[in-house]
């Protein structure tokens, strides 16, 4: 211990007697970390992270997987094909599926608990907001362990119809809306047009059990979901599949064993809603349900609750992936700076290190000093690095696509972060500090007591030196490519064409559906709320549509033609799928989408006018090829007859997002489909910029209905923009590191060059007294220089070559553009080259100003 302390102690005073040595390594250090550690804060939240609740390890998430035969009719939730299997993996279950399989959970669960989401008019003393809710069995919170910071939770005497209606807000929400005043409890809040009494405030951290960044406002019983949503009501009839279930172990139980015991249960509440909605069928005389083979019904999936929902981690997983191996790569060119910057100080320490070898000192105590310098240097700059690792962190969340609808991600630099900065530091530590104390500690005890200076030029011509600039090089020339290619990828999404015209078009969403707006009120609210925002001076037009362009959101449907072919059951045979597009009957001229045959929808095309639809050249391409559609009648699934007329054809414009194909796409009107815009988006164009006439067109609402807030207030250029997130952030974070990635490796190239001029300052010496001109020493410096950088540079063209597949890997990475494209892989080299030119240059001309009689004498 007391050689370690002089380890310490000599390895501070070294530190401190070459500031400039110690400032530069520090910070090129902290530069590494500092990247390192706010991507794993990130990480950390988004992906390891588990719930804050009682013993997350023994929660379990059930989910559903059937075939492609099997439909539950309404799903709200998420849904997928697992690639593997071919099988559909649902997350949501009727609440009927919910009481039968607590009421037999069998030995393997303690309890099982349901929740999902509500979509809320939240109206608090009269601040009216739109709030996310979350409808939760009686047993939610006893179950996962969650206790109230204030007042109490939801128990199981609040879940039943005969109860008084309860409200519990998060801490977020009662924070952001409330001040975080401790007087709320007791008070009322407005959901829906239902009141209910503010009961609790769920402690700090606690965002509920959905998915990861997502974050709910009000908690409320599922006893309480139909006041809430009225005629909308997710358990009306048979109820649709909207609950995710989640059920607590008991001790020693496995998750196989809960399916087990659970599987038949859930297999007959599968057949009583298939009977119930066959009953619904009958009543409205519609179409029996098509029958199944009992190979086609759903079982049971119970995965690992501990987190949560999983759909959305998942996402993440590939992207964070590829960001932890950028910084990783950026961590790696400082080690290499800095191992080079000790191996140039450990040369000119040789004589000293001789001398305590000389005078007895093991190897391994010398190497022991040196690498604590190391660690030093190191845990200096981790320190350094974490307050990077706070600006990098808030920066990274400013641009990245989750920070769009996941308000409750809240990456923290907190003790499991600092351990892992700890661990990042020590090991870096090692990694640049074990090598160059090996290397220095490894001498001729004689030349090396005898050398004067003028011949030690081991650090310079060390292939362990060379190799480390031309590592860096390559190494940052690969980071270079990817941004390349990403930056690329990004401009060409900017430039295509959606279609339409997104200048001065502002948006926003109303959801008048919340609060029992339905049928002919629905319509003269609409009527009303347009006409009001039309009298607001400066704007041109004003329409809406269910889902906004651009938005990664859509409806598709089915479609099928005349003379499409019957199934045994009866069906007709679909044709393809198609996205519809409910909108406004001027949803086209206030879009400035050009009509190419046909007419526009109009006002008389509502409920009591025959079906008609305008279509997009897409959708005429495919199905009428080379024929006149207008008038052609086509059906959806569905229906029974093909009864929709098509009386428009449409230029094709983008729906969903830049980088896809324009789908086959019809227009659909508001009017004639009242059941699906309760709520809606309105796109209002303006003559000048959008955002200054927000106030107005807020009052204009206002006026029509003080209960009617507005939602995502955004310009449709910020609506494109969003799409564009994910892309954006891997283009400005490749960019960001590339060319950190790029310095650092320069500042590597020049300080090897440069203590190469200042140890061979005598032999130059000698050239220049023997004859060599200036130039002939500048090119001999920059041949030096240049031919680790086209070393570097060939390597690192070779890495890219390969590495880049990885981002075809990644699906939605590239687009308009090929992994290994020429133009960015040379563009990238020749900027290196230049770069690298200039940090070679410097020293080499330094070298050009070498008085040979002062050099001659230069010890």
């Amino acid at each position: 211990m007391h050689s370690l302390w002089q380890d310490l102690r000599y390895g501070i005073q070294m530190l401190t007697k070459h500031p400039g040595f110690t400032t530069i390594a520090v910070f090129t250090l902290a530069l590494g970390v500092g990247a390192n550690t706010a991507l794993f804060s990130v990480v950390d939240a988004v992906l390891l992270k588990k719930l804050p609740v009682k013993n997350p390890e023994a929660l379990v998430l059930l989910n559903s997987v059937s075939t492609r035969e099997f439909s539950p009719g309404s799903h709200t939730g998420n849904s997928n094909r697992d690639p593997v299997t071919g099988l559909n993996i649902r997350s949501s279950f009727p609440y009927q599926t919910f009481v039968r399989l607590r009421e037999q959970k069998g030995a393997a669960l303690s309890d099982l608990i349901a929740f999902g989401s509500v979509a809320l008019n939240v109206n608090i003393a009269g601040q009216v907001d739109v709030g996310e809710g979350q409808a939760v069995s009686g047993n939610y919170f006893d179950v996962l362990g969650v206790s109230a910071l204030l007042g109490r939770t939801i128990n199981e005497s609040d879940d039943h119809a005969g109860a008084s209606p309860v409200a519990v807000l998060s801490y977020r929400y009662w924070q952001a809306r409330q001040g975080g005043n401790r007087d709320v409890i007791g008070r009322q809040i407005n959901l829906n047009n239902v009141t209910f009494t503010i009961i609790g405030v769920t402690p700090p951290g606690f965002e509920g059990t959905m998915q990861v960044g997502s974050s709910q406002d009000v908690y409320l019983p599922i006893a309480w979901e139909p006041a809430v949503n009225g005629d909308r009501s997710r358990m009306r009839g048979a109820g649709i599949w909207w609950l995710r279930l989640m059920g607590r172990l008991k001790p020693s139980a496995t998750p196989e064993q809960a399916r087990a015991t659970l599987d038949n249960a859930f297999q007959q509440s599968v057949l009583e809603h298939r009977m119930a909605r066959q009953e619904q069928a009958k009543v409205r005389g519609a179409d029996s349900l098509r029958p199944l083979e009992p190979k086609d019904y759903p079982h049971l999936r119970v995965e690992s609750g501990s987190q949560g929902e999983m759909v959305v981690r998942r996402l993440y997983v590939k992207p964070l992936r590829l960001l932890l191996g950028v910084v990783g790569v950026v961590l790696l060119i400082a080690c290499a700076n800095v191992a080079n910057l000790m191996l140039v100080r450990a040369a000119s320490r040789q004589k000293e290190i001789a001398v305590r070898l000389a005078m007895g000192a093991s190897r391994w105590r010398l190497v022991r000093l040196l690498l604590t310098e190391s660690l030093l240097l190191a845990l200096l700059g981790g320190g350094v690095g974490v307050l990077f690792a706070l600006w990098i962190k808030d920066s990274l969340l400013a641009v990245s696509v989750w920070n769009k609808g996941m308000v409750g991600l809240n990456p923290r630099v907190d003790l499991r972060v600092l351990a892992f900065t700890l661990g990042v530091s020590l090991l870096t530590g090692i990694v640049f500090g074990l090598v160059p104390a090996l290397r220095a500690t490894r001498l001729d005890l004689n030349p090396a007591l005898k050398d004067t200076g003028r011949s030690s030029t081991a650090a310079t011509s060390s292939w362990l030196t060379k190799s480390l600039v031309v590592a860096q090089v390559s190494l940052s020339l690969l980071l270079l490519i990817g941004a390349g290619l990403l930056v690329r990828t990004l401009l060409n999404l900017q430039r295509v064409e959606p279609g339409f015209n997104a200048e001065n078009l502002l948006l926003f969403r109303v959801e008048p559906g919340l609060i029992g707006y339905q049928d002919d009120r629905l319509v003269n609210l609409y009527q009303q709320l347009t006409e009001r925002i039309e009298a607001v001076p400066g704007v041109t037009s004003v329409t809406f549509s269910q889902l906004p362009l651009l938005s990664s959101s859509s409806n598709t449907n089915g479609i099928f033609l005349p003379g499409a072919k019957v199934g045994a059951d009866g069906r007709v045979t679909s044709s393809g799928n198609i996205y519809v597009h409910y909108v406004r009957e001027n949803f086209l001229e206030a879009m400035q989408i050009p009509l190419l045959a046909g007419r526009s929808l109009t006002m008389r095309d509502d409920a009591h006018a025959p079906r008609v639809i305008v279509v997009n050249q897409t959708f005429a391409k495919r199905f009428f090829p080379n024929e006149n559609l207008i008038g052609k009648r086509v059906g959806l699934e569905g229906d029974k007859t093909a009864d929709i007329e098509i009386v428009g054809l449409a230029r094709d414009a983008k729906y969903t997002s830049q980088r896809d194909e324009t789908p086959p796409t019809i227009f659909v009107s508001w009017l004639q489909e009242l059941r699906v815009v309760g709520s809606v988006t309105y796109e209002v164009r303006t003559t000048g910029n959008p955002d200054s006439f927000v106030p107005g067109i807020r009052q204009a609402v206002r006026d029509v209905d003080g209960n009617l807030p507005l939602k995502d207030i955004k310009t449709q250029l910020e609506q494109a923009d969003e799409t564009l997130a994910l892309e954006r952030l891997f283009a400005k974070l490749l960019s960001l590191f590339g060319l950190l990635a790029q310095q650092l490796a320069s500042i590597g190239l020049y300080g090897v060059l440069a203590w190469s001029v200042s140890r061979r300052t005598h032999e130059i010496g000698i050239r220049m007294a023997l004859g060599a001109d200036r130039r002939k020493v500048l090119k001999m410096i920059l041949k030096h220089g240049m031919m680790l950088t086209l070393i570097g540079i060939v390597l690192g063209l070779g890495g890219a070559y390969v590495l880049t597949n990885y981002l075809v890997s990644l699906t939605t990475m590239l687009y308009g553009v090929e992994p290994h494209d020429p133009l960015t892989f040379a563009v990238t080299a020749v900027l290196l080259i230049a770069v690298s030119l200039v940090a070679c240059f410097v020293p080499a001309r330094r070298a050009t100003k070498v008085d040979p009689m002062v050099a001659l004498r230069y010890e």
